[in-house]
């Protein structure tokens, strides 16, 4: 699998490209998955678009597919990864050299892995003492463990308070400071990066359908948050930078590569999600990802004449209960999930005027709202090259490999 810049855009004529998918996959039955070649190819060179020059580490929580790992990172502006389980970066330590663990972990037997090869190709994150302490306790003499700090990105807004999520507790340059001091004077730590993810841009729409005036809101704290960010990570860089070199400095997201770029203390961006498209980043109103990750599932009952009832399609993302974690049905158009029933386990009724002209056996196309996540229900996706499925990939679920 191969990512070129793609010049023909059929996702901008919604019409042409869901049949067209849908046209492609005919001969499969739901449920299913594909992934569009173009569509991803488009959204990779995106990214790198909006990044500005510097380097993406891919977040492979957002993707969950080794072959798309694999073909991003053939890109020469794609430079790691960043996992999201120690035990996920210990595995993928077989095949990649450069994994960044984007969060804590309390994995004794994984800390335990983190010998020879393994351990020089992955850094772990830490932003307590307490952890220095727990991996000290499941860790012997002799290994070196790499160690990022993570920098609470979030806004402490006067007005409005905490602006972002709960991550990090090291908020202020000197906290962070502290920290890298107590990682350098154990020698079993090695200090080498940074990082700090600015979640209140990155991965919250500034252009929610139908609220302009909510979306001015958001890009206004967004503008007061990313100010604030700049001066006090350049500041934290500076003066960790006095006491040892860090071999880099992580941030961002698919939201934010534009204004995180825009930081000169920042050596590299994170992003994953913009290479699926998920429905959560229709709300942005700074770029437009291409839809390439999809799912269809078949029709199998009419309760009614103007709806059906779909096999499965329960795939709620995570994050605060709502309609927004619900999945989209997107083609045939016109189809909209019950408000009483939503989206169920073992059954989802949709209604609309095209329920109407559906037939037990025919499909309905589905976007998630998260991209990962996805992959955390199929065992593969089916590779959509123009009109034909040229290849299926597993996932990590079809890989056997359940993390999380």
């Amino acid at each position: 699998m191969k990512l070129v810049p793609s010049v023909a855009q059929p996702w901008n004529d919604p019409a042409r490209y869901w049949a067209g998918l849908d046209a492609a996959t005919a001969h499969l039955d739901p449920v299913f998955a594909a992934l569009n070649l173009q569509a991803l190819s488009h959204n990779a060179f995106d990214l790198i678009r909006r990044a500005g020059g510097k380097p993406i580490r891919v977040a492979s929580k957002s993707v969950r597919v080794r072959a798309v790992l694999d073909a991003v990172l053939e890109l020469p502006e794609y430079q790691g990864i960043l996992a999201y389980s120690l035990r996920e970066a210990v595995w993928l330590a077989e095949s990649y050299d450069d994994i960044v663990v984007g969060y804590p972990s309390a994995d004794r037997a994984a800390y335990a892995a983190l010998q020879g090869d393994v351990a020089q190709r992955v850094t772990v994150m830490v932003d307590a003492v307490e952890q220095l302490d727990f991996i000290e306790s499941c860790t012997r003499d002799g290994q070196v463990i790499r160690v990022c700090l993570e920098l609470d990105a979030s806004w402490r807004s006067r007005v409005l308070g905490h602006i972002g999520v709960y991550r990090s507790p090291v908020h202020s340059a000197s906290a962070a400071v502290t920290l890298a001091q107590e990682v350098l004077r154990r020698k079993r730590f090695k200090l080498t990066g940074l990082m700090g993810y600015e979640a209140q841009v990155a991965g919250l729409g500034n252009a929610p359908t139908g609220q302009p005036v909510q979306g001015a809101l958001i890009k206004a704290i967004q503008r007061r948050s990313m100010a604030e960010l700049v001066e006090r990570r350049s500041e934290a860089v500076r003066r960790i930078r006095e006491l040892s070199d860090l071999e880099f400095v992580n941030g961002g997201g698919t939201g934010s590569l534009e204004v995180t770029a825009a930081d000169p203390s920042v050596t590299e961006l994170a992003a994953g999600s913009g290479l699926f498209g998920p429905h959560l980043f229709d709300t942005y109103a700074h770029f437009t990802p291409a839809p390439a990750a999809a799912f269809a599932l078949p029709v199998v009952r009419r309760p009614a004449a103007d709806r059906v009832t779909l096999l499965g399609g329960g795939w709620i993302a995570s994050g605060q209960a709502g309609k927004s974690r619900l999945p989209q049905p997107v083609w045939p158009p016109g189809l909209k999930l019950t408000g009483r029933e939503g989206a169920g386990e073992v059954q989802t009724p949709v209604t609309g005027e095209a329920a109407r002209h559906l037939r037990v056996g025919d499909r309905v196309w589905m976007r998630h709202t998260k991209a990962g996540e996805l992959s955390e229900h199929v065992n593969t996706f089916h590779i959509v090259d123009g009109d034909t499925v040229a290849t299926e990939v597993p996932t990590y679920r079809g890989e056997g490999k359940d993390f999380l």
